[in-house]
């Protein structure tokens, strides 16, 4: 596997968004087998209000996204931090992320599973050097593919574990800077119910915990893929306040309510394609299929 990503890295990003349409459709084809179902069912949850037109039409539009970001991702694990950087051709936001790191705080980056994000790493590494967690890949040459990427860039990666959560907690009571991925479905220990897009889902409570210890700076970074497919835009802004409150349930209400509005920006661009909803209050089996 390593060598199959190294060989399509070596590839012109136009072919592999060639192969990336071609596996979309193949994908789109089959509604009731993997990442086509739960698309399906993440956006009849999440956008009750858009007609099944609307829907099938945000369904196609975010299943091909996911495959342009794979694509992408793997693009720029395999190139140079300045093919990255290339691709970035406007930034909003920059005097946030300097003023930011300016507080002897910490700063934590709160980035979604939204656009492509890994095309961040390098803009980030010419201001900071984040620590973040990084789990290892189950396969042996996807994970060498993604750590030499990870170590062309001046990150320190930390497991995701306690210990990864203390060396998080250590940088930032240092000054240091942190980007987490918020979204994913944590462990009962990790998370408490909070509204996501209308439901009540568990959600980490990782970002909350360390911003009230510290007071650090919580911003939103997002990289967001052009219409028509020619680079990207990145944006850095600032988060809504109450993620620092010391109520955990408010702090975490905001963090989701905040991860809606950025996504709300290119809805297609989010990874629908995660089971995000597993862990529900008042639902279950939400991913059963139908007979």
């Amino acid at each position: 596997m390593y060598f199959l990503l190294k060989l399509l890295a070596s590839l012109p990003l136009a072919v592999l968004y060639y192969f990336a349409r071609w596996i979309s459709l193949l994908i789109i084809v089959m509604p009731y087998t993997g990442m086509r179902w739960v698309v399906r069912v993440n956006l009849s949850l999440a956008y009750p209000q858009l007609s099944p037109q609307q829907r099938l039409q945000l369904e196609r539009a975010s299943i091909y996204s996911q495959c342009l970001t794979a694509a992408e991702s793997i693009k720029s694990w395999g190139m140079p931090p300045a093919y990255s950087l290339a691709q970035i051709h406007s930034v909003s936001g920059t005097d946030i992320l300097l003023d930011a790191l300016n507080n002897p705080k910490g700063v934590i980056a709160v980035v979604p599973h939204f656009g492509t994000w890994e095309l961040m790493n390098a803009w980030l590494n010419q201001y900071a050097s984040p620590v973040i967690m990084y789990k290892p890949s189950k396969d042996a040459g996807v994970d060498r593919f993604m750590l030499e990427a990870r170590q062309r860039l001046n990150a320190t990666l930390v497991p995701t574990d306690e210990s990864g959560v203390r060396a998080i907690f250590r940088a930032l009571k240092n000054g240091g800077f942190t980007a987490i991925l918020p979204d994913h479905v944590p462990d009962h220990s990790g998370g408490i119910f909070a509204p996501f897009f209308g439901h009540s889902v568990l959600t980490t409570t990782l970002v909350s915990k360390l911003a009230q210890k510290t007071q650090c700076t919580v911003l939103g970074l997002s990289c967001i893929r052009r219409k028509d497919r020619d680079g990207f835009d990145l944006i850095c802004e600032s988060l809504d306040s109450r993620i620092l409150d010391h109520d955990l349930q408010l702090s975490v209400n905001t963090l989701n309510n905040e991860i809606e509005r950025l996504v709300a920006r290119a809805p297609e661009q989010y990874m629908w394609g995660y089971r995000r909803f597993k862990q529900m209050q008042n639902l279950s089996e939400v991913y059963k299929k139908p007979h």
